[in-house]
């Protein structure tokens, strides 16, 4: 979603300070539109008319909230990167906190468009570390392959597991991915053409 200008970026950033506040202050089961909208200095209908209702602009916020605010950390070598970025994206994810941001997200999202979003960041985020590798002539794994073999197992663990994972399962999970993109590539290169 692009970021609107203007009287509508002022709108949504005074509603979405005021969700955050407010959940600290009186608790996310105490939020309420006409409570939102008093502390955001908007009418009730504005939020009605821009969200609809409570929970989409819950999940609204959550997203927001999901987004990196900084590109990820650059260690200098591709497997340091990723663990690095890993182990901060589950510390981030699996808190209290995380999991409450990823559960509204995905509640007020009935077409899927909030989950793609969380995607899309991850993604961008992998996609950053793997042409810093390239640049420094690194080979490593395609964004799709980080996803799936790295975001994908600590997301259902967040969601459907909670405890029992922490930095060094997020190692894990890259040494894992790496070594087998390492081995298909090994297996690409001792392969006979039988044709040539």
């Amino acid at each position: 979603m692009a970021r609107p200008g203007g009287r509508s970026a002022r709108v949504q950033e005074a509603v979405h300070t005021a969700v955050r506040d407010l959940s600290t202050e009186v608790g996310r089961d105490a939020l309420t539109v006409p409570l939102i909208a008093a502390r955001a200095e908007v009418t009730p209908s504005t939020i009605y008319r821009r969200w609809g209702d409570l929970q989409a602009l819950l999940s609204d916020v959550a997203v927001e909230h999901l987004r990196p605010e900084a590109p990820p950390e650059d260690t200098g070598d591709l497997a340091s990167d990723l663990r690095a970025w890993a182990e901060q994206f589950l510390d981030e994810m699996a808190s209290p906190a995380g999991r409450a941001y990823i559960r509204d997200a995905l509640l007020g999202d009935p077409d899927g468009s909030n989950a793609g979003r969380c995607s899309a960041y991850a993604a961008e985020q992998v996609d950053v570390i793997l042409a810093r590798a390239a640049d420094r002539g690194e080979s490593g794994p395609d964004v799709e392959r980080v996803l799936d073999h790295v975001v994908a197992p600590m997301m259902y663990r967040i969601l459907f597991r909670p405890g029992g994972h922490d930095s060094a399962y997020a190692r894990q999970l890259v040494t894992d991915a790496l070594g087998a993109f390492r081995g298909d590539r090994q297996g690409e290169a001792g392969t006979i053409d039988p044709h040539g």
